[in-house]
Formats: structure tokens, C-alpha cells, sequence
């Protein structure tokens, strides 16, 4: 550094505020507020496994457990409740995360030969 001292502005240094400039038509500028904006949430879906009758039951906890993050004995219970009643909601996001998951259960069921499907359907 050059050895320039940097201290704050005193009030007594800052530039004088600005004067409204006149508009052409002889009014003043205008100050617009900010008008805060109201957001609606995103829409969420919820990912739907659907039973079959040859996809194992452990393949369908370790999906739950992989791609859901739920814990063994959650996977287990919604694994008999896909088994039991047909279908099982895995978890409820975000359209575009829940795509993916859905992405993601259907690439894996592939890769291991399994027929297991998986759903995204709009929560009410």
C-alpha cells in the first residue's frame, strides 16, 4: 500500500444528497415503491411404487433405502403396504425431484431385471 490511511467518512465529507431533476413536462422524478410479490410454493407430487408379482421384496427395501433414504424398518413397512395394498408412496416432493426419483427407481429396477414401476402423481 501506498501508505494511505483509510478512516471512515465523517458525515461533513459525504456529497450533498441530489435535487429532483425537473422532467420535460415540468414534474419532478417519481420514487417507486417496492411492492413485495407474493410466490405460490411449487406443486408437489408424491413417488409411487406399484406392486408386481416378481420384483423380491428385499430389492424393494434397498430402493427405499437408496433412493428415498429411509431407514430399514420405514422401507420394510412401506415395502408391505406396496405388497399388501397394491401401492406405496415413497415420498412427496417437488415435480422435478420427484421425476428424477422416479428416473432413478425405473433405471436401477432395469439394470437388476426387475419389472418394478414407479410413479409421480400430483398431491391434492
Amino acid at each position: 500500500m501506498d501508505g494511505a490511511r483509510t478512516e471512515p467518512l465523517l458525515a461533513a465529507q459525504l456529497p450533498a444528497p441530489r435535487k429532483p431533476e425537473l422532467l420535460p413536462d415540468g414534474g419532478s422524478e417519481a420514487v417507486l415503491e417496492r411492492v413485495p410479490q407474493k410466490v405460490e410454493p411449487p406443486p408437489l407430487h408424491q413417488v409411487v411404487l406399484l406392486n408386481d408379482d416378481y420384483t423380491p421384496m428385499e430389492f424393494v427395501v434397498m430402493v427405499l433405502q437408496e433412493f428415498f433414504n429411509k431407514d430399514r424398518d420405514t422401507a420394510t413397512q412401506i415395502m408391505l403396504q406396496v405388497h399388501v395394498h397394491g401401492r406405496g408412496v415413497c415420498g412427496i416432493y417437488t415435480a422435478d425431484i420427484a421425476a428424477t426419483k422416479v428416473d432413478q427407481v425405473l433405471k436401477a429396477a432395469s439394470h437388476a431385471g426387475h419389472p418394478l414401476q414407479c410413479i409421480s402423481e400430483p398431491v391434492d
